[in-house]
Parts: C-alpha cells; sequence; structure tokens
C-alpha cells in the first residue's frame, strides 16, 4: 500500500508507512523475546533439575526467582522509563532496547553453545532483559498514537496486538524446534533479528511528545503520572483489574513443568504450548482489527477477565496434552479481549504529553503481575505443587473479577472509546 489518500480518507493504518515499518519492528522485536525468555525459563528449570539436582517444587520455586529477577529492575526503572519516552526520542528509546536485548540474546547463545550456562547467569541475563523491557513498552506503546490519526488508533492498537500475538505464537515454537536441533540456534537468530527490529525502528519519522510549556522537573513528571492514575479512577481500574487477575493466574511461568515433567513434552511442546496462548490471541486480534468492539466495552472487559480465570483453572486439572492446547488457546483469546479494550481506553483517555509516564505505570502493572506473577506460582507451586498453583490462581482471577466489578462501577458503565483528548491529538503532525 502507498500513501496516496489524505489523511482524512485513509482507513487502515497501514496505509501509512511509518505504521507498517513499526508494524514490522515490533513482530520481530516480539518473536525474538519471547523465544528468549521462554528458553530461558525452560533452561532455568532444566538446568535446576538436572545440574543442580533439585527437586521438582524446588526448580518451580527457581522459576518463581527468575521472574522476581525481572521485575526488581522494572520496579525501579518504571517512573524514569516514562519520562524518557516523553522527553526524548521515542524511536531512540525503543532502538537501544532492543539492541540490549541483541547483546542478552547473543551472550546467551555463546555460553549455551559452550555449555557454560548456570543459574547466577542466567537471573543475571534475565535481570538485564527486565532493565531493557521497561524503557522499551512505554516507548513502543507511545509511538503509535503520534503516527496515525486519532480514529484509527482502536484498529492500529489491534493490529499491534496482531504483531505480538503473531510474535508470541512463532517465536516459542520456532524457538523450541530450533533448540531441539541446536539449543544455541535460536538465541543466535534472536539477536540478529533484534538488530533489524532497531534499524526499522529508526526508520520512523521522529516521534517526540508535543508538551504544552517548558517541561516539569523529572520527579515532579513521575508524580504527575500516578496522580493522574490516581485521579481517573476509571483507568485505576482498568489497569489494576489486570495486574491482581494475571498475578494470581499465572498459569506461563509453570508451562516448564508441565511440559519437562506434567505433560512429559520437552522443550518443543513447550514452545507450542507458549505458542498455543499467543495463537488464541492472535485469531481474537486479527478479528478485532476488522470489527473492533464498540458498545459495552467495560462489561467485555470483566467478562473476559473471567473466563481468563475460568482457562486457567481448567488447564491447571488437564492431563491431556491437546486439551491442554485448547484450553490456553482459550485462555490467551481472552485476555486479548481484555488487553484490546484496556489498552484502547488508556490509550484515547490520556493526553499526548502523558501517555509516556501512563504507558510506563500500566507497564509495570502489566510486569508485576507477569513477574510477581511467576514469582507468586513459583513459591505456591513450592507449596501446593504446581497443579494447585496454577488451579488456585484461575480460581483467584475469577474472584477478583466479581471485586472489581463491583469496587469500580466506572468499569461496568463504559459504553464506548469515547475519547476525553483526542481534541488534543488532533494538532499532531500526520504523515503526509
Amino acid at each position: 500500500m502507498v500513501e496516496t489518500a489524505p489523511i482524512d480518507q485513509i482507513t487502515s493504518p497501514l496505509a501509512i508507512a511509518d505504521y507498517r515499518r513499526f508494524w514490522v519492528a515490533r513482530f520481530l522485536a516480539v518473536f525474538s523475546t519471547i523465544s528468549m525468555v521462554v528458553l530461558i525459563g525452560y533452561q532455568t528449570y532444566d538446568i535446576a533439575r538436572s545440574d543442580y539436582a533439585m527437586s521438582r517444587p524446588e526448580a518451580a520455586f527457581q522459576l518463581g526467582l527468575l521472574g522476581l529477577a525481572q521485575f526488581v529492575p522494572l520496579f525501579l526503572l518504571t517512573p524514569v522509563a516514562g519520562i524518557t519516552a516523553d522527553r526524548f526520542d521515542r524511536r531512540v528509546v525503543a532502538m537501544l532496547a532492543n539492541l540490549v536485548d541483541a547483546c542478552i540474546a547473543l551472550t546467551l547463545a555463546i555460553l549455551t553453545w559452550q555449555e557454560a550456562l548456570n543459574l547466577p547467569i542466567l537471573f543475571t541475563l534475565a535481570s538485564m532483559h527486565g532493565a531493557a523491557r521497561v524503557f522499551n513498552g512505554p516507548a513502543l506503546s507511545a509511538i503509535a498514537p503520534n503516527i496515525v490519526p486519532p480514529r484509527l488508533l482502536p484498529r492500529a492498537i489491534a493490529l499491534g496486538s496482531i504483531a505480538w500475538q503473531v510474535g508470541t505464537v512463532i517465536g516459542p515454537g520456532v524457538g523450541g524446534v530450533l533448540f531441539g536441533y541446536s539449543p544455541s540456534l535460536p538465541h543466535f537468530l534472536s539477536a540478529g533479528l533484534l538488530v533489524v527490529s532497531a534499524v526499522l525502528i529508526m526508520t520512523v519519522r521522529p516521534v517526540r511528545a508535543i508538551h504544552d510549556g517548558p517541561p516539569l522537573h523529572p520527579i515532579r513528571q513521575m508524580i504527575q503520572g500516578f496522580q493522574f492514575v490516581k485521579q481517573e479512577r476509571f483507568l485505576l481500574g482498568c489497569i489494576t483489574l489486570d495486574l491482581f487477575a494475571v498475578l494470581l493466574a499465572g498459569a506461563t511461568a509453570l508451562l516448564p513443568v508441565y511440559a519437562r515433567d506434567i505433560l512429559g513434552v520437552g522443550p518443543e511442546g513447550l514452545g507450542f504450548m507458549r505458542g498455543a496462548i499467543a495463537a488464541g490471541a492472535a485469531l481474537v486480534a486479527l478479528l478485532l482489527s476488522f470489527r473492533p468492539l464498540e458498545t459495552n466495552v467495560g462489561v467485555k472487559m470483566l467478562w473476559a477477565v473471567g473466563l481468563f480465570g475460568t482457562a486457567t483453572v481448567a488447564f491447571g486439572l488437564s492431563r491431556n496434552y491437546f486439551l491442554s492446547l485448547g484450553l490456553l488457546a482459550l485462555l490467551g483469546a481472552a485476555d486479548m479481549v481484555s488487553v484490546f479494550i484496556r489498552s484502547s481506553l488508556v490509550q484515547l483517555k490520556t493526553p499526548d504529553q502523558m501517555r509516556g509516564r501512563v504507558s510506563s505505570i500500566s507497564g509495570l502493572a502489566i510486569s508485576a503481575s507477569n513477574e510477581l506473577g511467576e514469582m507468586q506460582s513459583g513459591l505456591a507451586a513450592a507449596l501446593l505443587g504446581a497443579t494447585g498453583a496454577v488451579v488456585f490462581g484461575g480460581a483467584g482471577a475469577i474472584v477478583i473479577t466479581l471485586l472489581w466489578a463491583w469496587w469500580f462501577p466506572e468499569i461496568r458503565r463504559a459504553k464506548t472509546f469515547s475519547s476525553t483528548y483526542v481534541e488534543e491529538s488532533e494538532h499532531e503532525e500526520r504523515p503526509a
């Protein structure tokens, strides 16, 4: 597609060249980093079991510590990352983060090839990835609203989710197959693709937030971001719903346990299990890119989170590999509905000059739910076993959904994606 029509006549974000390059760059980055993270989890669990002779609960707890290792830099650097995305060229921030991840992947490849990996090295590399990701997330999230018109933003978010989910489907699957052939090969591939992604991001036109006046002191900017989210109860409800639901229902953290010891499908099966989650999410994202949700979006988000918890409980009890794949796909589909609605509402109800900070706070909540969810799952697995931990977490997510529907009626009342801040975005420069 070529940009020949006036911007007000464009009906798809893919008609905008900057967005196409952004989409491909995001896909390559997700493909590479998800493959790398999934294999780090498998290698951690496998090394703990084989090289350190740990029991299954002890090795599962190492997966929890791995999540904690990624969360600590996320927690410490999130305020800085939001300010960085709001004060500097967002392309440069994302590019540098991708290059750091490329160095991590290359280090993994070399040490895997030399059979020199151990748990301290894996925890260190996971922590470095957490630091890179905390800068990458807010920068990438804030780019899309600046390169597409506001009326196309929900569709752009859905297409961006497709890039994310397709990368999440293919990355672990390809990584698992390549790992079975040569354990270092998927890490070498990830390193190369991350460099390509970094180059593509820099081909997008410069993206810097628009400010109404001189920039505030960095500490004041941090405070403003948290104050804005706190005052906007609707945003607070959306962000914390995801935080606590996924914090409890962290089934993905224990997939290496299911792959190696419960279902007995190895790293290849682990890749397809992670891919099944993303396959369900990608299918829903594709449908939403053509038929975006437009009515009763708040209630639909609550139902989606409830279904996410239910699918988690069923997966925890399943002992059939193919049934487990289907349940993981359903889990991913439900999560995609929630992610799409929350992302659209957060982006459209936040002024551009604060999108980096609000995105970083949202990213902190997501990261807390994922990485601390891994810690919670690892600890719960050590106490209750892997099955007990997954079932307990899924039930907890259902309870959280019911509580948030009561505590945050603003979510139930959200009928559309109508934005308060569209008018402030209209004056931004658009692609010619």
